[in-house]
């Protein structure tokens, strides 16, 4: 009888995580158009709370000076100059400089034209401390990954939190990006290379990777959700089933 019982529960649980929403994966009523990227060479675009590293070339032949040097009356912080919620950097002689929405390269352009007031030939090179992408789901070791450049691809991502689990789901990989024009999903099947467009495998700052779970690792969720209330029951109530069992 208990036997029956538990082969029935098991049904009951496997078909349950199969026809419902899950409680365990994530965006599972997104209506979002899926977005095929086109343009390789999109430049990352400075944001509110970035770090950047900016160095100050004066004269080609006297070297660099480095925004901890006195002669700029201003010492930066070695993590950088925060951009703030304004959207503005404060720089020594020249004050505040909005950079929100510029590339580095802008960035770098228009801090330049503004010390031209002050420096003879200035040369200004700037560089987003920050820039990191998010990786969720089915991996060994979710969490930030960190970039050193424009992009990356996803291959590399997952290799830096140590690769997909057993229980991930790899044909449809999503990946979130946030655009000038709003939050942007597309997909990516890692097991057919025929159907691989390398734009589409490209990741660019804050982007976020999330790996599914298959349908397995679900029903082990609920089932483990379900179950516990019993085996709790059943863990209280052994001692007295075994004095009972005793005393007869």
């Amino acid at each position: 009888m208990i036997k029956k019982y538990m082969i029935s529960l098991t049904l009951l649980l496997f078909f349950t995580a199969c026809t419902n929403k899950s409680d365990y994966a994530l965006l599972q009523t997104s209506t979002a158009k899926e977005t095929l990227i086109k343009d390789t060479n999109i430049e990352y675009r400075i944001l509110v709370q970035d770090r950047l590293d900016i160095s100050l070339y004066k004269d080609p032949t006297k070297g660099i000076i480095r925004a901890n040097n006195h002669e700029l009356s201003q010492e930066m912080k070695e993590e950088g100059i925060l951009v703030n919620t304004s959207g503005y950097i404060n720089l020594p002689l020249i004050g505040n400089v909005k950079v929100i929405n510029l590339t580095q390269t802008e960035a770098a352009r228009r801090i330049t034209q503004a010390y031209k007031k002050y420096l003879k030939t200035p040369s200004v090179y700037v560089e987003v401390m920050n820039k990191r992408l998010f990786v969720l789901g089915e991996v060994n070791k979710p969490g930030v990954v960190p970039i050193d450049r424009e992009k990356m691809t996803i291959f590399e991502a997952l290799a830096f939190v140590g690769d997909i689990k057993d229980s991930a789901v790899r044909t449809d990989i999503i990946i979130m990006s946030n655009t000038p024009k709003g939050m942007k999903i597309r997909k990516v099947d890692l097991t057919n290379f025929d159907t691989m467009n390398y734009n589409n495998l490209l990741l660019r700052p804050n982007d976020i990777v999330y790996v599914q779970p298959d349908g397995w690792k679900e029903f082990k969720v609920a089932s483990d959700n379900f179950t516990s209330p019993f085996e709790t029951i059943a863990k209280i109530a052994s001692p007295f089933v075994t004095i009972k069992y005793l005393s007869d």
